[in-house]
């Protein structure tokens, strides 16, 4: 059964959440309504996910989700909040949470962030996220296609296996690389994968 820790500063949001977990076959061992109390439940129980708000009373979801992070590769962390901007989203991603829900979807997209939370604890789920990036990238006029080797870049991949992945020719994958450098304003490839990262123009 996977145990779960609730994080919100609103008691009736818990309760329900609580009472939807339970009648899924989840066991919520903790909850807690700062984020005091949810570093010490979170030491306490080491549960196998957390369900957390970002508008916390004594400041803000995102510090929690970055001290989860460091201490455990493996706990799932899944933002549910009333936040549904790409900034918000972005920012849970960068943070380290495996997942990204507002709290106005329905039950069964949360049972499915926190299944996939505990599969694939580093990855990261939510809708939406695709058109954030989209955005993002929309901001230098990158292409799909630019965006698809600059991800394989990032992956550290050279120009000939970028090139066998993409089914392109190698001419064609470095006329892609200097549009690329032109539009991020930068002159070789490191640069260009740390932008991007900075930006949050590729997911990793």
């Amino acid at each position: 059964m996977t145990s779960v820790v609730i994080i919100d500063d609103h008691a009736v949001v818990r309760e329900g959440l609580k009472r939807a977990l339970h009648a899924h076959g989840y066991e919520v061992t903790a909850e807690a309504a700062t984020l005091d109390e949810a570093r010490a439940q979170i030491a306490h129980v080491n549960p196998d996910v957390i369900v957390v708000d970002l508008n916390m009373p004594d400041g803000s979801g995102l510090d929690l989700i970055m001290w989860a992070r460091k201490i455990s590769n493996t706990l799932g962390i899944v933002v549910l909040t009333l936040n549904d901007t790409d900034e918000y989203l972005i920012a849970a991603m960068k943070a380290g949470a495996s997942a990204y829900i507002v709290k106005s979807a329905p039950i069964v997209q949360l049972l499915a962030a926190i299944d996939f939370s505990v599969r694939s604890p580093l990855s990261f789920s939510a809708q939406g996220l695709a058109a954030a990036l989209q955005a993002k990238s929309m901001s230098f006029e990158l292409t799909a296609r630019e965006l698809d080797v600059l991800s394989r870049l990032a992956n550290g991949a050279s120009n000939k296996e970028i090139a066998a992945s993409l089914f392109l020719t190698q001419a064609t994958v470095k006329t892609h690389l200097a549009s690329i450098f032109r539009k991020l304003n930068v002159s070789n490839r490191t640069a260009a994968v740390s932008k991007a990262r900075k930006h949050s123009l590729i997911v990793e």
